[in-house]
């Protein structure tokens, strides 16, 4: 793994400092993955690092950085909430201009992460068809979630009624990986919402909304990364 941190006169679109970036995998890799963090754990997280790790295994980039929000509470050394979703779109924009990626894109995220990278794909391919120029989004070529954050946890699960409906009609090929038991939308839940015909779903088997399985189910977190990894890699390959 390798950091890259940029200057303090490179100042983000959210007049935060702009934030280094983790990076793992081949410097010439036909593929980078952007993978933006969930609300409560930042780039430097513990599965954050297994994920990167398993995919640049795969001969994947691996790019981690940390939203405005995240970066503030290192610095200061208290919680902050999330930021509002105009400044992580701004954020995710940031990233996308400034990371040394290696070939093609896919933005991805865990969680919140993932969610937000949904939200900017489909938010700049309605901006290119009003024809204002969006460069961010044409570097670009799929779209990865880890663990999609479709309804809250302790909530009715209604189709109708979850954080994913704009991925009903969504603008790149895509894959959705999640845990059979996730909380936020399980493998029962995933199976009945209509999403793009372009999106693919990978479901880890027994995981939770880290894909950690339960002991008596014989799975193990490794496992579910692994498998993780491999899907990655495999719907890399679709985008050569």
């Amino acid at each position: 793994m390798t950091t890259t941190e940029l200057t303090a006169t490179e100042m983000s679109a959210t007049g935060m400092p702009a934030t280094e970036f983790l990076i793992d995998g081949p410097d010439d890799a036909d593929i980078t993955v952007i993978l933006a963090h969930g609300a409560g754990a930042g780039m430097d997280h513990a599965f954050m690092a297994m994920a990167a790790d398993a995919i640049a295994q795969k001969g994947v980039r691996v790019i981690r950085f940390d939203f405005p929000y995240m970066r503030r509470r290192k610095v200061e050394g208290r919680k902050f909430p999330p930021n509002r979703a105009p400044v992580l779109l701004e954020a995710l924009a940031d990233v996308l201009d400034r990371a040394p990626v290696s070939g093609k894109v896919i933005l991805a995220g865990k969680s919140m992460g993932g969610r937000m990278a949904s939200l900017f794909l489909s938010e700049s391919a309605s901006r290119s068809n009003d024809n204002s120029s969006d460069a961010n989004s044409k570097s670009v070529a799929g779209y990865v979630a880890l663990g999609f954050p479709f309804f809250a946890p302790g909530k009715d699960k209604i189709a109708d009624n979850n954080r994913g409906s704009h991925l009903q009609d969504f603008p790149l090929p895509g894959l959705i990986i999640q845990g059979e038991r996730d909380n936020f939308g399980g493998a029962e839940e995933l199976a009945a919402l209509p999403l793009a015909d372009n999106i693919q779903t990978l479901i880890l088997p027994d995981g939770d909304h880290s894909f950690k399985p339960r002991k008596k189910s014989g799975e193990s977190l490794e496992n579910n990364i692994a498998r993780m990894a491999d899907g990655i890699a495999a719907f890399a390959d679709t985008l050569k």
